[in-house]
């Protein structure tokens, strides 16, 4: 029988030895070919210490020439060698910087084994602990800890033990169970894949050894689970391609389209080969459906009498790996497999704090922070809990401007609250309600630095679409803040707050048919392109009130550059925190020019 393949990730902190331990694996195991590992014995990194003539193995894993020149491992480098029982092993050298933690959880993700090293004379660090952390979130179901450079600590006995002790209270918080301490020098070879003479008080197995005898835990592959990737079309033809996980399709079984819940019988099995009576985990098949029902990319297929109920809420483990904090209640792109839907973080539970596993109040979290967090997605998809399966329990969201990925996400559980609300379907929409006031619903989202003159042009463009008998309404940002957003402040996450709700209302009252004229600074562009998200194609509008900062200032209706002159107003727009101009509105105003103008504009290019 065919063994499986055995995925392992290396991590901890900077310079605990991970690549020279890979590197020592690969030659010791005959993976590495010759020439290179005579390049290895005559190129040096920047203030080693190997002598000359020996193999440097880190250079073995470090491919990158900034790597060699810091020293340290930049990217994860994937390495593939055949273990002395015959068995495959890939290898992910995964970065111990924290800056490239987001390298190292995407490794360790798909990860059997973990290797956490800790070097003996540093001890652990808060580097460690965390990607001890991301490994157990992960699910990384075997994990050693590797205490490194005995050889420096005159393999110490009691060093090992102290290091070993503290390390098993965290690893037993996590509920890691297949857990397993080695000491070894890598640099020597200590225990690495033959068993040391100088530290007769170990008995435990070397690294290769337990590496060796990882074994795949048994798993219930009774949810046959298939991401749609491709509708294959031909004359005469149409099929559902892509990859199956959790189970096996059988030919007549009957299977349900999710999120649509159209269900289906399959009536072929298609593959490159040929056609199949059935497929199983991991095989990349094409379906024909009887009836064609609808499905598109992003859609997936399960089993009728065993499917993921979908859902829009969830709670959900996260790490954060943007250099931007979370913002509560910013839109960001929520990707699992080929699903992809905008989503918002409603609530941060709480974060997890490194050291002690204790959670922690927060309101947002930074770059590398672990937390828990409550999700909400524009449309219902079929994520399950993480635990239960890898494949589709796991997201990661993405920064809708930048398009940087900034999370990486484990679904605990759905939410029951998104179970319990349904949306109602009304017979008279939008359109008939405009229709009845002899109008086109409209939102006009002007946006600009505090005195651009926003509210001044909202005010003269009412009263200009009132006295021609036009239903209009002025959504005013301080107006708002008086009554619905009077909780909010001005931090990144009540701004976004801010445009979110004045948003969902101006969608409200367009959907009444009026025309909807929002005067809100919203400095944040990705804010404003979820704000547009929520509108069918040519109902919003963003124009951009461009005034210059100097003008602004002069004007100063508010006193509010005086103050943050002063220094009583930290997070003014354009002083103290970003304003991000639009880069694609719909109109551009220049804020110096007579109001009537602007109006005019205004009126002659968006209604």
């Amino acid at each position: 029988m065919l063994q499986p393949i055995i995925r392992l990730v290396t991590c901890g902190s900077v310079d605990d030895g991970k690549s020279t331990l890979i590197g020592r694996l690969l030659v010791e195991t005959d993976s590495v070919p010759h020439d290179t590992v005579a390049a290895a014995r005559n190129i040096r990194r920047t203030g080693s210490t190997v002598i000359a003539g020996e193999v440097d193995f880190s250079l073995l894993t470090d491919g990158l020439e900034a790597e060699r020149e810091q020293g340290i491992t930049i990217d994860v480098a994937y390495r593939s060698m055949t273990l002395l029982n015959g068995r495959r092993l890939i290898i992910a050298d995964a970065p111990g910087h924290e800056q490239y933690t987001r390298n190292m959880a995407v490794a360790a993700s798909r990860a059997d084994v973990a290797l956490v090293l800790v070097d003996a004379s540093r001890g652990i660090r808060t580097q460690t602990l965390r990607h001890l952390t991301i490994c157990s979130l992960m699910g990384v179901s075997r994990v050693a800890v590797v205490v490194n450079k005995l050889d420096a600590a005159g393999y110490s006995q009691s060093i090992y033990e102290e290091i070993v002790s503290e390390l098993l209270v965290a690893a037993n918080r996590l509920g890691i169970k297949d857990y397993q301490a080695i000491p070894v020098s890598a640099l020597a070879g200590d225990n690495v894949v033959v068993r040391s003479t100088n530290m007769p008080w170990y008995t435990g197995p070397t690294l290769l050894d337990y590496i060796q005898s990882w074994s795949k835990p048994e798993e219930l592959l009774t949810k046959p689970h298939m991401g749609v990737q491709l509708i294959a079309r031909a004359e005469n033809f149409r099929g559902i391609s892509g990859t199956i996980l959790n189970g096996t399709f059988i030919l007549g079984d009957e299977v349900v389209i999710l999120p649509s819940r159209r269900k289906a019988v399959i009536s072929e099995i298609l593959t490159y080969d040929g056609k199949l009576e059935r497929a199983g985990d991991s095989e990349a098949i094409t379906l024909v459906l009887e009836p064609e029902v609808d499905a598109t990319r992003g859609d997936s297929i399960e089993l009728a009498s065993n499917f993921t109920p979908p859902a829009d809420r969830f709670n959900a483990n996260i790490v954060w790996l943007g250099e931007t904090q979370l913002v509560h209640s910013r839109s960001y792109l929520l990707i699992s497999g080929s699903t992809q839907v905008p989503a918002i973080v409603s609530k941060i539970r709480h974060k997890v704090e490194i050291a002690t596993g204790d959670h922690e109040a927060a309101d947002e979290l930074s770059m590398n922070e672990i937390g828990v967090i409550e999700i909400a997605t524009d449309a219902p998809i079929a994520l399950t809990p993480y635990v239960e399966q890898r494949n589709t329990g796991c997201f990661i969201l993405v920064d809708r401007s930048t398009l940087n990925t900034v999370a990486a996400g484990m679904v605990n559980h759905v939410l029951r609250r998104s179970e319990n609300v349904t949306e109602h379907k009304y017979e008279i929409n939008a359109l008939a309600r405009a229709s009845q006031k002899n109008q086109r619903a409209k939102v006009i989202w002007l946006t600009g630095l505090s005195g651009s003159g926003k509210s001044t042009i909202a005010n003269e463009l009412e009263k200009t679409l009132f006295t021609s008998g036009m239903h209009c309404y002025v959504l005013d940002g301080d107006n708002l803040r008086m009554g619905i957003n009077k909780d909010l402040g001005f931090t990144r996450a009540d701004r976004a707050e801010n445009v979110r709700r004045v948003a969902e209302i101006a969608h409200l009252m367009s959907d009444a048919g009026l025309i909807v004229i929002v005067a809100l600074v919203s400095p944040f562009a990705s804010d404003r392109d979820s704000a547009r998200e929520i509108f069918e194609q040519g109902r919003f509008a963003e124009v951009w009130v461009k005034t210059p900062l100097e003008i602004c200032t002069e004007r100063d209706p508010k006193g509010l550059y005086k103050k943050a002159a002063d220094g009583t107003l930290p997070n003014l727009s354009g002083v103290g925190q970003e304003y991000e101009p639009p880069t694609s509105p719909e109109l551009v105003l220049d804020g110096t020019e007579l109001v009537s103008e602007n109006v005019r504009k205004i009126i002659k290019e968006l209604l």
